[in-house]
């Protein structure tokens, strides 16, 4: 499986992309909302992508719920998981318990949904706090740490039980910045001890769970820690997840084409950045020149060991699914929560 993850441009794959699937670098494809017509559509895509590929390839999607939701219709509307505890918390008995369930409930369906179509991930749950960060905002599940952890390691045992893995972002915590890294570069000024105290006990505590099989790191520069943004960081990633954490998860790259990227050089010292930081895969999304740079420009025998074990293969049509006792569970209590907004 190959170190870099591209991205599509529609609801078909052209000549072109279809000669790009086949080389070897290529391990990995994040389909968008603008690959997504209809059920049969995505479908057909994602089976002529496996067949065209050279490699097992992983196929993931952004698929958190609420505004960030690449596939809408015929899918279930997860909500943000912002409401998850906003909602529960308003009935004053049960309230922890009652959003514990949701999250749960709510990480299967999204995960036995995208599943049923043959893909692999979607990069989820975000574990940022909900602070000043407006990128973030209801994404998050709380402002406060330990309800991050509560629900989501509940949503994570609901992906897992679906069979897919999940992937925490944005490490160490993107909530306490108020620029959006797709768009600018964002500093977080606190002192180490205040981003370990809060952002970083919630990567670790779910970690210790033995939940997390993938971390998504940040564009964020921590000066207290490094001055290098937390994705181009050896320190980050390979003195403090890797050693500090005793993380042997897969590390993916943001997407390199952000801006919160771009003081990091060209795309091709972007991913060779990356890479040498600790990245397992990297993530160049919509810049189809720029795939093709990095491309070029790395040696073709670069792998990423670690991803293909995120790669499941095995699972049952949407029809089938939909016949399960655990998706009318879960569509039931995602209707109930629907009704009380």
């Amino acid at each position: 499986m190959g170190p870099l993850m591209i991205d599509v441009s529609g609801y078909e794959l052209t000549p072109e992309e279809i000669e790009i699937l086949d080389h070897p670098l290529v391990g990995g494809l994040i389909l968008f909302s603008r690959n997504y017509h209809d059920q049969k559509q995505l479908r057909d895509l994602v089976k002529h992508i496996r067949a065209v590929a050279r490699h097992s390839l992983l196929v993931a999607v952004d698929h958190e719920g609420g505004r960030v939701q690449r596939f809408r219709q015929g899918f279930s509307a997860i909500p943000a998981m912002g409401a998850l505890f906003d909602q529960t918390r308003r009935e004053q008995a049960q309230a922890v318990l009652k959003s514990e369930q949701c999250a749960a409930h709510f990480g299967w369906l999204m995960a036995a949904e995208l599943l049923a179509f043959d893909i692999d991930i979607s990069f989820a749950p975000v574990l940022d706090v909900r602070g000043i960060s407006e990128v973030i905002g209801d994404r998050s599940f709380h402002h406060q740490a330990e309800h991050v952890i509560r629900l989501a390691s509940h949503f994570i045992r609901g992906m897992n039980k679906a069979g897919m893995q999940a992937t925490g972002k944005h490490f160490p915590g993107h909530g306490s910045v108020k620029e959006d890294s797709h768009v600018a570069m964002p500093v977080d000024r606190r002192e180490r001890s205040e981003i370990f105290a809060l952002d970083m006990h919630i990567f670790k505590a779910i970690h210790q769970l033995g939940l997390l099989a993938a971390v998504m790191p940040a564009h964020v520069i921590y000066p207290a820690v490094d001055e290098l943004p937390a994705g181009f960081s050896t320190i980050w990633i390979q003195q403090i997840l890797r050693k500090e954490l005793a993380f042997d998860g897969v590390v993916f790259s943001d997407d390199l084409s952000m801006q919160g990227a771009v003081q990091m050089g060209s795309i091709v010292d972007r991913a060779r950045l990356a890479q040498a930081a600790g990245c397992d895969m990297v993530l160049v999304c919509n810049n189809p020149k720029g795939a093709s740079q990095v491309i070029d420009a790395l040696p073709s025998t670069l792998s990423a060991t670690r991803a293909k074990q995120l790669r499941k293969g095995a699972h049952v049509d949407f029809v089938t699914l939909q016949k399960s006792p655990d998706y009318r569970l879960a569509k039931r209590a995602l209707d109930e929560f629907h009704a009380h907004q």
